[in-house]
């Protein structure tokens, strides 16, 4: 799981840096490597169906088989996020970004950096560092309202510019919930270690969004 893990963790780091490149090889290619990705989910699922069948785990071992399926799924979901990066790379083809690549890289290495204590936090079944990840998701909101709010100001300029934008905005968007996947493997940690079952608070970034234009 732990390499499943470091597959997904560079897709997200390469998938906002073929799009900052206009890389359309570097797109295909990581569009192609998610393969490798859900077949890594499938061998963990097998795997842990064979344990559970033929050793009959009990409490904290079954409890930590349950969450690996959880965790894996999580995973292939964020390399989805990736992918979709990607994808969206070359559906821009030859077309300019609408504006210079910010905040979406700050959103990838912020992402990378979270899923990578998750992983840390259920391999030293840490449950205070799963506990105080989910808090720095209030900082991924705000990257994408930043993102949100900058994408608005280009297209009130030039509508011509409202598809390119919607797409950087769908970037930042798989980001974010790629982050909201990370706070699920930190509930999931919790449950292995404790047996404790709750929901960490998650904000969606568009909450904020229709917040501020309430206020």
């Amino acid at each position: 799981m732990l390499a499943m893990a470091s597959m997904v963790e560079n897709a997200i780091t390469e998938s906002v840096e073929v799009l900052k490149r206009r890389d359309m090889e570097g797109s295909r290619r990581l569009i192609a490597q998610d393969r490798a990705i859900n077949e890594k989910r499938f061998d963990i699922e097998a795997d842990c169906l064979v344990a559970i069948a033929t050793q009959q785990p009990m409490a904290s071992d079954l409890r930590t088989l349950a969450a690996v399926l959880d965790i894996a799924h999580e995973l292939e979901r964020i390399g989805d996020y990736a992918k979709g990066i990607a994808k969206i790379n070359l559906m821009i083809g030859e077309e300019p970004l609408v504006k210079p690549l910010v905040d979406v890289p700050r959103m990838a290495a912020k992402a990378r950096s979270m899923l990578h204590r998750a992983l840390e936090a259920f391999a030293q079944r840490d449950v205070e560092l799963a506990r105080a990840i989910p808090a720095e998701d209030d900082e991924m909101d705000d990257l994408y309202n930043q993102v949100y709010r900058e994408l608005i100001t280009y297209i009130l300029a030039d509508p011509s510019t409202i598809e390119r934008a919607n797409y950087l905005l769908w970037v930042a968007h798989n980001l974010e919930r790629a982050a909201d996947r990370v706070t699920n493997i930190c509930e999931r940690v919790i449950f292995t270690v404790t047996g404790e079952v709750l929901e960490l608070d998650v904000v969606e970034p568009g909450d904020h969004v229709l917040a501020a234009s309430e206020a």
